[in-house]
């Protein structure tokens, strides 16, 4: 695959980009390759694009179908498997925030839970550090709930939402400033 000079700086900044959010550069390159491919790719153009082992290619097309950010397809009248990425940015958007979530944050909510529950019932354990745990755990958990809620609304609405910004302060009656 050919990539234009701005192709190529979109790939280049999304692996920095990834780095930077803990995923892999070469992970994050072979997605925004996917991305912008009119076309599903084949692990070999992927390597040859990116000018990246095709060893490493195989790793990272397993991690980003394990993210649910990559998958195989077939196509006519070849043996070798193509790789495609979905190209609705919500959709990307909304399985990174499920995985983060389901990776991070719902065991972190059971481990807070917990830390809770052995605070309140340790005498040793200042009230306001407890207090501070249970903020913490409250926080994530109506987090959690939220994003359970918004995740099932449709992109056309979840845009709307996401434009209306301070305006929904107004809306649930709170007055800015």
């Amino acid at each position: 695959m050919e990539l234009t000079r701005p192709m190529e700086r979109y790939v280049v900044h999304w692996g920095e980009m990834g780095a930077r959010w803990g995923v892999n550069r070469s992970v994050a390159q072979i997605h925004a390759l996917l991305y912008l491919s009119a076309r599903p790719l084949t692990a070999e153009e992927i390597a040859d694009t990116l000018s990246i082992a095709r060893s490493n290619v195989s790793t990272s097309l397993k991690e980003l179908q394990g993210w649910g950010l990559a998958s195989m397809v077939h196509v006519l009248g070849d043996r070798r498997d193509h790789f495609e990425t979905e190209k609705d940015v919500w959709k990307i958007a909304l399985t990174i925030v499920e995985q983060r979530k389901q990776r991070e944050i719902d065991p972190t909510l059971g481990t807070l839970a917990q830390c809770v529950e052995e605070a309140k019932a340790d005498p040793a354990t200042p009230r306001d550090a407890a207090e501070r745990m249970n903020a913490v755990l409250e926080f994530l958990g109506t987090t959690s709930l939220w994003y359970d809620q918004v995740k099932t609304l449709p992109p056309p609405v979840l845009m709307k939402l996401v434009k209306l910004g301070a305006k929904v302060a107004r809306f649930v009656g709170l007055k800015r400033g």
